[in-house]
């Protein structure tokens, strides 16, 4: 089967006249369709700076990043992002929030806003369709903000860290709403986050990256005996701390 997503020996520095800092070095991976991918490393290793390569936000210096095996710069409408902040204004309705990005891109047809109302009942906001971001719950928010991405159909979702700025409690029910939500969408994801249990919880592969100049340490792939698990019940599966403790060794092993 070939790759939705091919990443070939990518590298990026950041330019400043003191000097030029390298963000990532060699970076070689794939994504199959459907595929859910988290990606951990210690904090400052350029994770956020490879999400903007993958959106198309910033070019490689060298590699190639492909999307369906045609380069990215043609396919920056297949991409959504979500960001770690649910970005929603507070004088549109929810309804008006979910639809912005079908609006800017001039998509309203029946067909997308039929699939939204669909999203909206499905996903619990069918009745706050009309509200005000600011009557929304923390985990209502980032369902609103989700279905707003998803709208516009991507075929590749970014995700980066968008439980962060949610309470524990609330982080682990979201955690479970935006991972069914994205398993029933079919969608294929790449998830940012320093929460290894997250990645866990979440992930079919966990990628390793390396302290700056990031490159790849390991790539993990994820197995559970009950494949129909929840993110909340993996964390209760035996296999959960084999993981763990495999990811955390990775991180704090010296050497690049």
């Amino acid at each position: 089967m070939t790759p939705l997503l091919e990443v070939s020996h990518v590298c990026y520095a950041y330019h400043t006249l003191s000097g030029e800092t390298q963000a990532l070095t060699d970076l070689t991976f794939s994504v199959d369709e459907g595929e859910f991918l988290a990606i951990v490393g210690p904090s400052g290793c350029g994770k956020s700076t490879l999400l903007s390569l993958l959106s198309g936000l910033i070019p490689a210096e060298e590699g190639t990043i492909r999307l369906s095996q045609s380069p990215l710069t043609g396919h920056r409408k297949k991409i959504g992002y979500m960001l770690q902040k649910d970005h929603l204004f507070e004088w549109r309705t929810v309804y008006r929030n979910v639809i912005l990005g079908l609006e800017i891109q001039k998509r309203e047809t029946p067909e997308n806003l039929a699939h939204v109302e669909q999203m909206l009942k499905d996903y619990g906001l069918a009745a706050f369709r009309d509200s005000r971001p600011s009557e929304l719950s923390g985990g209502m928010r980032q369902r609103a903000a989700l279905i707003r991405t998803l709208a516009l159909d991507p075929s590749l979702l970014l995700l980066d860290e968008p439980f962060s700025a949610l309470d524990y409690q609330t982080r682990l029910n979201v955690c479970d709403d935006v991972y069914q939500i994205i398993k029933k969408e079919k969608k294929t994801a790449i998830l940012v986050t320093h929460d290894l249990s997250e990645a866990i919880s979440m992930a079919d592969r966990v990628l390793i990256l390396s302290k700056r100049p990031a490159r790849i340490r390991h790539i993990l792939s994820i197995h559970f005996a009950d494949g129909t698990l929840t993110p909340m019940q993996r964390r209760q599966a035996p296999e959960f701390k084999d993981y763990f403790n495999e990811i955390w060794k990775e991180l704090n092993t010296n050497g690049q």
